[in-house]
């Protein structure tokens, strides 16, 4: 019987070619992107706060899609990657934090398996009695590299976790770690809900624009969205998988959330477009719609974001 593979909804998927690909290959030979320029580090890093942080949320923003998250006294990683290189590109810019200078981690959500998202050389590396919440098809790698304490999601599961319940939702996107693995494996984002805060925190993960933006909004009154917005030039051969920052706007419109902090931009360069023009973007979208600049916090490398209970 052969492995199961999945789907998105109304099974779109990527059907870019090996001629798309050289046809990429082409275009990106003709552009002149400046790579000098990366967006910047915070100049006040709260290392000594999140070493003994256990009570107020804080969200600090390591890089790429990796997140601090410090929610009712549990320290919460996001697809945490630490390397200093993806494929044969070197790392653009350093992450916030070094691993050392983390608390112990007690939960780690991992949105699918890319190896931008998923670095077992990191893992390996973390401190903490953690919990690993995988979506499904990723338990059995995990246990072949030695984790035990795995949890796989389906779509739409929740999970409780001390005080925080933990719901896996869709995204629109696809993965691969090895030839034959295509799929065989999930995606999707992490909703971290407290059962004594009036917060949650939505983990996009990655993906393109889809109708489930609307759907999770539904579900859930949304609040705090970290959201991707880089990793979408050229958008012919990008938009299934990566949303462009116009489209990151309309879907954090349709979830009805209250703060919108991008992610996703100026680690790695997956695609043509760089950190700068992503975050340019956003902003001049943001403001061409007239929208409240109080609920945009686009965290430097490093910030940490602490959220009043009350708010």
């Amino acid at each position: 019987m052969g492995r199961k593979r999945y789907q998105n909804y109304d099974k779109v998927e990527n059907k870019n070619t090996f001629s798309d690909m050289l046809r990429w290959s082409k275009e990106r030979k003709n552009k002149i992107k400046d790579l000098t320029t990366q967006i910047p580090h915070s100049d006040s890093k709260e290392i000594e706060f999140l070493q003994k942080n256990k009570q107020d949320l804080s969200i600090t923003w390591i890089g790429h899609s990796t997140f601090l998250i410090q929610f009712e006294g549990i320290n919460i990683l996001t697809d945490p990657v630490w390397a200093s290189r993806m494929g044969l590109q070197k790392r653009l810019t350093k992450p916030g934090l070094t691993i050392e200078q983390l608390p112990e981690i007690d939960v780690v959500l991992i949105s699918h398996g890319h190896y931008d998202h998923l670095d077992f050389p990191t893992l390996k590396k973390l401190n903490g009695d953690i919990t690993f919440y995988v979506p499904i098809g990723l338990r059995t790698k995990f246990i072949k590299k030695g984790y035990l304490n795995v949890i796989e999601a389906n779509w739409w599961e929740t999970f409780s976790h001390d005080n925080l319940k933990l719901t896996f939702v869709p995204a629109q996107h696809w993965t691969k770690r090895t030839l034959t693995d295509t799929n065989t494996s999930h995606w999707g984002g992490w909703i971290i809900e407290a059962t004594e805060m009036n917060h949650n925190v939505y983990f996009a993960g990655d993906y393109g624009y889809f109708r489930g933006f609307k759907e999770i909004g539904e579900r859930f009154p949304v609040d705090i969205v970290l959201m991707p917005i880089g990793a979408y030039e050229p958008e012919w051969f990008m938009n299934i998988s990566h949303i462009n920052p116009e489209d990151a706007i309309k879907a954090f419109l349709e979830l009805k959330g209250r703060i919108f902090i991008p992610m996703h931009y100026g680690a790695y360069r997956l695609a043509d477009d760089t950190g700068p023009e992503a975050l340019e973007r956003l902003m001049k979208e943001w403001k061409r719609l007239e929208l409240d600049s109080g609920q945009l916090a686009a965290l430097k490398i490093g910030e940490t974001l602490r959220i009043d209970r009350e708010m």
